[in-house]
């Protein structure tokens, strides 16, 4: 049990560390320094290149093993194991149609794997635990694209599903740059390495500081009182993780670094594209960013003892 506690207390830390500078962002939206429509402005520059610079470092400075390649396709079944567990508990749970239904239930499965788990896995586990996060976000843009989108889609129109979008994501962009370097072991040249780092090095305080002003604009005023809220926290923050915690514990398949990168993912926070897919397809707004916003304020408290539990 002492364990348990000085493991919570680590990875409460870190977590603590992240949401201090989520709090810069809110006072600074809050103060108009930066606010959240500038923030989103500033989004794509994350989005597309800083989480490409932290995947490409990753790859390109761990060096290549049998073992290592493994453990790299066991991170993406993982990953896809994460988001098959929130579908298969979603799918007796939201078939009345009542309103807002497909934002709780997207929400439900998809999680926070760019801003909120890259960021933990890179301050707790380093280039290692990036790695592994990667082939989640390569899983989870590839599966958001297709399956998420049939689901945010309302019209009962045929969905068309762009392969520029699923193929121009920061996930599979980093892998396909960064790969060939982990696989044949030749070195970046320092002139190349250094911006690459010092542009990976943005993607913690950036993506904290964004998701600062889009919680700032959300506005805490009602923030506790939708009681459907409080059971996607349960399904996306509690019963996703600790499903995904039994089933790889049990087997014993997957341990260490790798065991804990899969759970920091599979207990991240609801999405922030709930709120970009919520608006792309008429859905409302503000439901949707009320409840990705309790989610994340939910995780400063459930992450830590899921990691906690990992790391036993």
């Amino acid at each position: 049990m002492e364990l348990f506690f000085e493991n919570v207390w680590i990875a409460a830390r870190q977590v603590l560390i992240l949401y201090v500078m989520v709090a810069v962002g809110f006072v600074c939206d809050r103060t108009k320094l930066f606010t959240e429509k500038t923030a989103r402005l500033t989004n794509n520059l994350l989005f597309y290149v800083i989480t490409t610079a932290v995947i490409v470092k990753s790859f390109a400075t761990t060096p290549f093993t049998p073992e290592t390649a493994k453990q790299l396709l066991i991170a993406s079944l993982c990953a896809v194991g994460t988001h098959v567990v929130g579908i298969l508990l979603t799918l007796p749970l939201y078939r009345k149609g009542r309103p807002h239904d497909v934002i709780y239930k997207y929400a439900c499965i998809y999680g926070n794997f760019g801003y909120m788990a890259l960021p933990l896995a890179q301050a707790l586990l380093g280039d290692e635990g990036v790695l592994y996060c990667s082939m989640g976000v390569l899983v989870f843009q590839v599966l958001c694209f297709t399956h998420g989108i049939s689901l945010m889609n309302k019209t009962g129109e045929k969905t068309k599903f762009s392969i520029k979008k699923i193929l121009l994501n920061p996930g599979i962009i980093g892998v396909v740059l960064g790969l060939p370097f982990f696989l044949t072991g030749i070195q970046l040249p320092d002139f190349l390495l250094e911006p690459v780092a010092g542009i990976a090095s943005m993607n913690t305080p950036l993506a904290m500081i964004l998701l600062g002003t889009y919680m700032s604009a959300c506005g805490l005023k009602g923030l506790f009182s939708d009681k459907r809220q409080y059971f996607v926290f349960f399904i996306k923050n509690i019963a996703v993780p600790f499903i995904m915690l039994a089933v790889l514990k049990g087997t014993g398949a997957v341990t260490g670094t790798l065991l804990i990168s899969t759970l920091i993912q599979a207990s991240a926070p609801s999405a922030n594209n709930t709120v970009m897919f919520a608006a792309m397809y008429g859905h409302d707004t503000g439901v949707a960013t009320r409840t990705v916003t309790f989610s994340t304020f939910a995780s400063v408290l459930t992450m830590p003892c899921i990691i906690a539990l990992a790391q036993l």
